[in-house]
């Protein structure tokens, strides 16, 4: 399975061999890799640039190394979370603006609903419109219904993009989801008049999606995104210059 590594590269050579095993299904989760010894001997390198990469691909998410008698370097079940972890800390620690963070989700989400329109079944529909009978229910508890409004409203979003049926806008929307609350809550004024705007702008992004209507979904997912972030821009703005 793997070779003696090329002289002069021989740090990037494991990595890419042990990687290439792993990601072909060669190795499968949960198989051992040979004893540092062996993979000493296979790859021709030092014990030091072995456990050098090694690391590497620890951090990569491909292995786990395990000490002790029953130890070694073991095969990791291949997942999402090492992909969306970067982005999730930068987005939860607000190291994304707000204007690139927008001008992403303008030319996701509007795919995403175009492409939800396209796919959607009857079923889907209906859970959409559960969705917004349950934003609804929040939005008439006023104020106080604020932050399971936002949740809900987060749930459609996600709806659709599960309906788009492609894994990678899901994961990727997934993680600004799971953090985008903190832009919300610093730079979107809690008024009652965003909330019945927000779920006017749901609703006929629903409708749109029921109607089969995959331009319009398009558009007004679109603009959903860049009116309330206009909002927040200028909010942001405010603080910024509050603070100088």
């Amino acid at each position: 399975m793997f070779r003696e590594a090329k002289q002069g590269r021989i740090f990037q050579d494991v990595v890419e061999q042990v990687q290439e095993a792993i990601l072909k299904g060669k190795l499968k989760p949960g198989t051992k890799l040979p004893a540092e010894r062996e993979l000493k001997e296979i790859f021709n390198a030092s014990r030091g640039t072995l456990r050098e990469a090694l690391r590497i691909l620890e951090q990569k998410g491909l292995i786990t190394i395990r000490t002790g008698v029953s130890g070694g370097a073991f095969v990791k079940a291949l997942t999402t979370y090492e992909v969306s972890e970067s982005l999730d800390l930068l987005i939860r620690y607000q190291r994304v603006s707000l204007r690139d963070l927008a001008e992403f989700r303008e030319g996701v989400e509007g795919i995403v609903a175009g492409l939800a329109v396209e796919r959607a079944k009857s079923e889907d529909i209906q859970h959409l419109k559960k969705l917004l009978v349950d934003a609804k229910t929040h939005l008439e508890e006023g104020a106080v219904g604020w932050d399971e409004f936002i949740l809900v409203d987060n749930r459609v979003h996600m709806a659709l993009a599960n309906i788009a049926g492609n894994p990678i806008y899901e994961w990727v929307l997934q993680t600004i989801y799971d953090n985008i609350h903190r832009y919300f809550d610093q730079f979107l004024p809690r008024e009652e008049r965003l909330l019945w705007e927000n779920y006017q702008d749901l609703y006929e992004i629903v409708e749109a999606v029921g109607k089969g209507q995959a331009a319009k979904a398009h558009l007004l997912a679109q603009n959903h995104v860049y009116r309330f972030n206009r909002i927040m821009e200028k909010n942001e703005q405010k603080s910024q210059g509050a603070n100088n």
